[in-house]
């Protein structure tokens, strides 16, 4: 699945647009590596999303088309800052 998309299903960020600009500006990245919008996100990665000052970790559990709220929470766990575990 593309990395706007999953950051819009598993509800990380609000909007597909707003993910496809954080992604834009450098403010993802996936295994420790930029990535782009179109950047193809699975099962294992780690993403690190910066908002502001904080960076968010989060692990991908599972990639679903679509999602509830409860589904989304599954998506993902979200791990402890680089360097704080």
């Amino acid at each position: 699945m593309r990395l706007d998309k999953f950051l819009k299903v598993s509800r990380i960020i609000k909007r597909r647009t707003v993910a496809a600009e954080a992604a834009d500006g450098g403010r993802v990245t996936i295994n420790g590596r930029l990535a782009k919008p179109s950047a193809a996100v699975k099962e294992g990665d780690i993403l690190e999303v910066t908002f502001g000052t904080h960076t968010a970790r989060y692990e991908v559990l599972q990639v679903l088309e679509s999602a509830g709220k409860a589904q989304a929470a599954d998506m993902v766990r979200e791990l402890p800052a680089e360097g704080k575990e």
